[in-house]
């Protein structure tokens, strides 16, 4: 019997679909991810809107739309194993992750944010999912080559630190700039790193060091 919670991450997976988004382990991962766990009490009312909302610490959870978007572009580059997550946030980027890739690891400033996403993840039984409390200008080099990198904060300047932990063929997909910020997204062959713009984006700044 399916719950209005479950109705309405349906209806958002079908908002989505209607919006572009079409890869299907994507949508299926949005419609069976329960949004309104990862944001407080007050409000769960507008969990299932297309719509980044607060979490505290100065951070959003993302749109809906931006996270499957995200997570479709990795996919459509053919990237389904091994991927890095820069700023875990509320967690709730990393559930649509986990559910669509092998492994996801996630770094997270914020040692309150990341124990908060771990809870959750672990409620909802998502285990394939590794965190590290960090800096995510840094990265994870000891978890590194990851065959996708997703970066939820924007960077002022492409985060060459990241690009090098590509594996030969991966693909970093990164919101660039300050004022005027856009998807990024980059695939490396070699040494060589190529760029394609994606769509203009507003995220909260990538901001360098770790806080406990």
């Amino acid at each position: 019997m399916l719950t209005n919670y479950n109705r309405s991450a349906l209806a958002l997976a079908e908002l989505l679909k209607r919006d572009g988004v079409e890869d299907v382990a994507v949508l299926e991962a949005i419609a069976t991810t329960p949004r309104h766990v990862f944001v407080d009490d007050v409000l769960q009312h507008k969990a299932y809107q297309n719509t980044a909302l607060p979490i505290g610490q100065g951070q959003t959870i993302s749109q809906p739309y931006i996270v499957a978007r995200m997570t479709e572009l990795l996919r459509l580059a053919g990237v389904r194993d091994k991927v890095l997550e820069i700023g875990t946030g509320s967690g709730y980027q990393t559930a649509i992750l986990a559910k669509t890739f092998t492994k996801v690891c996630s770094v997270e400033r914020i040692k309150a944010l990341q124990w908060q996403a771990k809870r959750r993840l672990h409620k909802l039984d998502l285990y394939n999912v590794t965190m590290k409390h960090g800096d995510g200008w840094q990265g994870w080099q000891s978890q590194a080559p990851f065959e996708g990198i997703i970066v939820t904060a924007a960077a002022a300047t492409m985060p060459q630190g990241l690009l090098a932990q590509l594996a030969d063929g991966g693909v970093m997909i990164a919101p660039v700039g300050e004022q005027d910020q856009q998807l990024m997204m980059v695939v490396r062959n070699g040494d060589t790193f190529t760029e394609h713009k994606v769509a203009p984006v507003r995220f909260v700044p990538l901001v360098p060091g770790d806080i406990e």
